[in-house]
C-alpha cells in the first residue's frame, strides 16, 4: 500500500498537484498489517469507517452503519415533507409517486445494489418502508391490512426485491465495460481467506450466483446477454418474476 501511495503522490507532483494529507485516510479490511502509510514522510490517519458517495464503508465490510444512515436521512425527508403527506387535495396516487421520487431515492440511493440481502437488514428497512406508507394512506389501528394488501394497493415491491432489481441493473451496466476493468472483475472474484468462527455470511458474491443459478445462467452467457440492453432488461423483469412469485 506505502509503494502504491508513494507512485500516485508522485505522479501528481509531476504534474504539479499536491496530495492533501488531511483529506485522505486509511481504512484497513481483513489484514493484519499496521504498519503506518505515509505522503512526503507523514503518516495518514487511520480510520475505522469512510464515507464514498454518500454510502459508508466500515473495517468489516458490512452494510449496517450504511443502512443506519440511509434510514436517518430518509427519515428526515419524509418529516420534511409532512404537510404534503397530510394534505387533503393530493391524491393517493400523487403521494405516492411523490413518496417514490422524494424519499426512496435518499433511502436506496447509489450503493444499495451492493447491500447483501440478509434478513435483519432487508428488515429494518422493509419495517422503516412500510411505516411510511401506513402513515401516508392513513392506515390506523383498528383498520390494519396486510403488507401484501398494501404493496398491491400502492403499486409498491418489497424493499429486497427492489434491492436486487437495482443489483442485477447495475451488473448489467458492469458487464458492459471491459474486461480489464476492475469493477467488471470484481463480480467473480471470490477472495480465498479464512473465515471468523461462527456461522458463515453470504458474501455479494454467492448472493449473485445463488440468482444466476434460478435463471439458470452462468457469467459467460450473462456477459453476453449484457451487451443488449432490452435483452438484459427482459431478463431482470423475469429475474423480478421469479421473486414475486415465490413471495405468493
Amino acid at each position: 500500500m506505502q509503494e502504491k501511495t508513494t507512485s500516485v503522490a508522485a505522479a501528481s507532483a509531476a504534474i504539479g498537484l499536491n496530495i492533501h494529507k488531511g483529506k485522505n485516510k486509511v481504512l484497513r479490511y481483513n489484514t493484519a498489517c499496521t504498519n503506518s502509510v505515509t505522503i512526503d514522510g507523514e503518516n495518514l490517519e487511520d480510520v475505522k469507517t469512510i464515507t464514498y458517495l454518500g454510502s459508508i464503508i466500515d473495517e468489516h465490510g458490512s452494510s449496517d452503519a450504511d443502512v443506519k444512515a440511509r434510514i436517518g436521512k430518509a427519515r428526515a425527508a419524509y418529516l420534511q415533507l409532512r404537510n404534503i403527506w397530510n394534505s387533503k387535495q393530493l391524491s393517493t396516487n400523487t403521494k405516492v409517486r411523490i413518496f417514490n421520487t422524494n424519499f426512496k431515492t435518499v433511502l436506496l440511493s447509489t450503493g444499495a445494489e451492493t447491500w447483501r440481502t440478509m434478513k435483519a437488514i432487508i428488515q429494518k428497512i422493509q419495517v422503516f418502508i412500510t411505516s411510511c406508507i401506513r402513515k401516508i394512506l392513513r392506515i390506523r389501528w383498528p383498520n390494519t391490512i396486510s403488507n401484501n394488501v398494501l404493496w398491491e394497493k400502492t403499486n409498491e415491491i418489497p424493499a429486497e426485491e427492489e434491492i436486487r432489481k437495482k443489483r442485477w441493473k447495475w451488473i448489467g451496466h458492469t458487464l458492459r465495460k471491459a474486461p480489464d476493468c476492475v469493477t467488471r472483475q470484481a463480480h467473480t472474484w471470490n477472495p480465498q481467506c479464512r473465515w471468523r468462527r461462527g456461522s458463515p455470511r453470504n458474501t455479494l458474491y454467492q448472493e449473485t450466483e445463488i440468482d444466476m443459478r434460478k435463471m439458470n445462467k452462468n457469467w459467460m452467457e450473462l456477459e453476453k446477454r449484457a451487451q443488449d440492453r432490452v435483452g438484459w432488461r427482459m431478463l431482470v423483469s423475469g429475474l423480478c418474476s421469479i421473486w414475486s412469485n415465490r413471495r405468493k
